[in-house]
């Protein structure tokens, strides 16, 4: 098949690369149309019973507003001066396009009982500004006999103060919300400058936001330093222009496509596939290196331009084909999982980098059919004195000392199962920021001094219409609440329960002692003052549903990770279990925060499963390629041992297992398998020129493809290095974990492989090793000279018209 397929590029090269220009040319007009994602992509399946409560909570509640938040801690907060600028700041946000309203002690309202109408009337707590500094101490002190804000709006004992934000929903939707988040952010710098006190910033929207942009300044930082490190590492090895720019456009078309693919299925760009673009040059490269490599081995030994690129075609086509196949293969594993991200990036991943690969092999050729042949200068590398040795030494290594080869990564293997049992699994709503990122310590800010700031929603259902309002089950409600509010890590609660105290407070001219659930008796006068009331007391959608049957209770969280978080969930279900018995009440626990949790333990689950399937996919190649079990087993031991490895330095490191360090398997283990074929595959051939001379076949294919393999290692090493720079700890890892794998990946292929093959000799290396379902072609094995011919120039500008046969050559003054 490759023999006619080298024929096929070779012969329609021109209508092939001007197909090739079609397509990029469409897709660089499409590639501009890709957006930036800002919204959390949903990681749970919709059949999932944790979404589908939430998704029923929604329903029945709402999905809540948008909000930013801001806060400050500050001792002289009360001070006028301190207040005045402060309410001055509150100005200046809500005329800030995009912003819905606001609440803060500024702004804080009091309830009032009117008698005539039998309602509750409401006003602000403080004017518009403070007129005296006697004037605001009085007002303080109206404040502070308010217990319904204690904790949700202010925390007397740090002297912290919060601002809750609402925003537009529709305009979060679109790209003004830069635009505004910045405006919001210069508000707070003036409050500032004016006071000399730090604003802190946090809430969903303004994580969302922030991130983005990070996401966006790295996109195209990774993509430049990817191309840098492949221009600097191709020409230290090449040592020609022409052998840089070659693989440097291929990889720029598959960035164009990648690109022009996402914006035709609408994908956006998230923290993942922001980071295809330089994976695929990281990952493309080497598909260059081997041709580039191979067509100049070829020539140098024979002298012939055309036969060196047919069988450069015929051999590494076929190994590359299949390298490229396992690599895909193991993105491709992503898309058996239900969690959108992960398909899309697994979708885009997979289909191009088998565009880049069959880009590869029709630009190269292409080029070099044109080009002039390679002078001596331009294979000098082959020579490459330094990379000769090193593989002098693998050799020597390997035939002389195997019994230490095999006690050595004996010893790594056991290590690395000691390190495996001390991984810890976890995983944190910010996980992927550094500590000392401001989003992360604004952050803990608002955790030490609020609690936390993601939601967690707790629904009671009392299974009766009208049933939340009965006494017994609101002092069951407030009951909940209180046990609740003995644990660190929730905020105080907010529910009707709330609201009626507050109600009962107003109800008896508020004196702070009311500030409790109203009896039986008082409820009938509670609820007809509430019904007549106009505002957030006389409507009670936000806490009960249209039945009266069922209620929410509000909380806010610290960001605990998902371990800590496993653990509440249960002790707070249990708590429910007493108070609300479950043969009368069905209570769910919910929220943004429990969504988290579950979808990143069900992604953490699903990336394991598409781990598994990769090495059986790759398994499965490995057996059609080598039709030998034995071999299968072989070449998948230095490829396994690598992923112990890194498994074991993440579990003596610390580095727990999570989404993102899962993700280093599946890419690693699909990458590093390609060293292997393409050295199992030279070793097959030279089994059959060697008549099956097994130690003299595992030298030769040593020597000829581990220069490739040690080039390619050394650019896929330091590209994947590139993302230890961003500033997303999840993409440091896998930019760490990848490049540490495919190191002892290299070192395992070129040690260990060989010293098993020349081990076990012929019992690896059976009759069906010989004939493969997928075949790799002879040495011999070219395309007859009166098939092809390509006509290009000399070095002096004459035409000249070259075979696949040497003699066949002429030239035209």
């Amino acid at each position: 098949m490759w023999r006619r397929i080298a024929r096929f590029i070779l012969s329609y090269r021109i209508a092939l690369s001007v197909i090739l220009l079609g397509i990029t040319i469409y897709m660089g007009f499409k590639a501009p149309q890709v957006q930036l994602s800002y919204e959390y992509a949903p990681l749970l399946p919709k059949k999932d019973t944790i979404y589908q409560e939430n998704q029923d909570f929604i329903k029945k509640f709402g999905a809540g507003s948008d909000v930013i938040v801001i806060g400050v801690q500050d001792s002289n907060f009360f001070n006028i001066d301190h207040f005045n600028q402060w309410d001055e700041m509150a100005a200046q946000l809500k005329k800030i396009d995009g912003v819905e309203g606001m609440l803060s002690v500024a702004n804080a309202f009091d309830i009032y009982k009117d008698r005539k109408a039998h309602k509750f009337k409401f006003d602000s707590i403080f004017p518009s500004r403070a007129q005296s500094q006697e004037q605001l101490d009085t007002l303080v002190g109206k404040l502070h006999n308010l217990p319904f804000y204690k904790g949700q709006l202010y925390n007397e004992k740090t002297h912290t103060y919060m601002m809750a934000i609402t925003v537009s929903k529709a305009l979060m939707a679109t790209p003004k919300r830069e635009k505004m988040v910045n405006q919001i952010e210069k508000a707070g710098n003036r409050f500032e400058a004016d006071t000399g006190v730090k604003v802190h910033y946090s809430g969903m929207p303004f994580i969302r936001v922030v991130t983005s942009q990070k996401i966006k300044r790295e996109f195209l930082m990774f993509i430049l330093a990817a191309l840098a490190v492949v221009i600097i590492i191709l020409f230290s090895f090449f040592r020609s222009f022409k052998a840089v720019i070659l693989p440097v456009t291929v990889v720029l078309i598959g960035v164009i496509w990648t690109l022009g693919l996402m914006a035709i299925l609408g994908y956006k760009i998230t923290l993942l596939t922001g980071m295809i673009p330089p994976l695929l040059i990281v990952i493309g490269v080497p598909n260059c290196i081997f041709l580039v490599n191979k067509y100049h081995y070829e020539y140098k030994g024979h002298g012939n331009k055309i036969k060196a690129l047919q069988r450069t075609i015929m051999k590494i086509g076929n190994a590359t084909f299949l390298t490229n196949l396992t690599t895909a293969s193991g993105f491709a594993t992503f898309l058996v999982t239900s969690s959108s991200i992960l398909r899309q990036f697994g979708l885009i991943a997979s289909v191009n980098i088998m565009a880049v690969f069959i880009t590869s092999l029709i630009i190269i050729p292409t080029a070099f059919t044109i080009l002039d042949p390679p002078a001596d200068k331009d294979m000098r590398y082959l020579d490459n004195n330094f990379i000769g040795k090193i593989i002098d030494k693998f050799v020597y290594v390997t035939q002389n000392h195997r019994k230490g080869i095999y006690i050595t990564f004996g010893i790594i293997l056991l290590l690395s199962i000691v390190g495996i049992t001390r991984i810890k699994s976890t995983g944190y709503m910010v996980d992927d920021l550094p500590k000392n990122d401001p989003i992360y310590l604004d952050l803990k800010f608002f955790e030490k001094n609020f609690d936390g700031l993601m939601p967690l929603e707790i629904t009671v259902d009392t299974e009766r219409p009208n049933g939340v309002l009965r006494t017994s089950n609101l002092k069951k409600i407030d009951e909940f609440s209180t046990a609740l509010s003995k644990y660190k890590d929730l905020s105080p609660s907010l529910s009707l329960v709330n609201v009626l105290k507050f109600a009962k407070q107003a109800f008896y001219n508020g004196k702070e002692k009311y500030y409790s659930l109203p009896g039986y008796r008082e409820q009938s006068f509670i609820f007809s003052y509430v019904g007549k009331s106009e505002g957030k007391i006389g409507d009670l959608k936000s806490f009960i549903d249209s039945t009266k049957q069922e209620t929410r209770i509000s909380f806010r969280m610290k960001d605990v990770g998902t371990t800590r978080m496993e653990d509440l969930l249960s002790r707070i279900r249990k708590e429910a279990a007493k108070i609300f018995p479950p043969d009368k009440y069905h209570v769910s626990v919910t929220g943004a925060s429990v969504v988290f949790v579950k979808g990143t333990q069900y992604l953490v689950k699903s990336l394991f499963q598409s781990l598994g399937l990769a090495v059986l996919l790759i398994a499965t190649f490995m057996a059609l390629m080598f039709n030998s079990r034995r071999m299968v087993f072989l070449s998948l031991i230095p490829n396994i041992i690598p992923l112990l490895f890194t498994a074991g330095i993440m579990g003596f490191t610390g580095i727990p297992i999570k989404a993102s360090t899962i993700l280093v398997f599946s890419i690693a283990f699909g990458i590093s398998v390609d060293n292997t074929i393409h050295f199992l595959a030279k070793y097959r051939q030279e089994l059959r020129l060697t008549n099956w001379d097994i130690g003299k076949s595992v030298v030769l294919a040593l020597r000829e493809t581990g220069f490739s393999m040690i080039y390619t290692s050394f650019v896929l090493f330091f590209g994947f290095g590139i993302f230890s720079l961003s500033s997303f700890g999840g993409t440091v890892a896998l930019g760490i974990l990848v490049s540490l794998t495919l190191l002892v990946a290299l070192i395992s292929n070129l040690i260990l492989l060989p010293a098993l093959l020349l081990a076990l000799q012929r019992r690896a290396t059976t009759r069906y090793f010989e004939e493969p379902f997928l075949e790799i072609f002879n040495e011999e094995e070219d395309i007859e000279q009166d098939e092809l011919r390509i006509e290009g120039r000399d070095k002096n500008g004459n035409r000249i018209s070259e075979t696949t046969d040497k003699k066949d050559k002429t030239t035209d003054e």
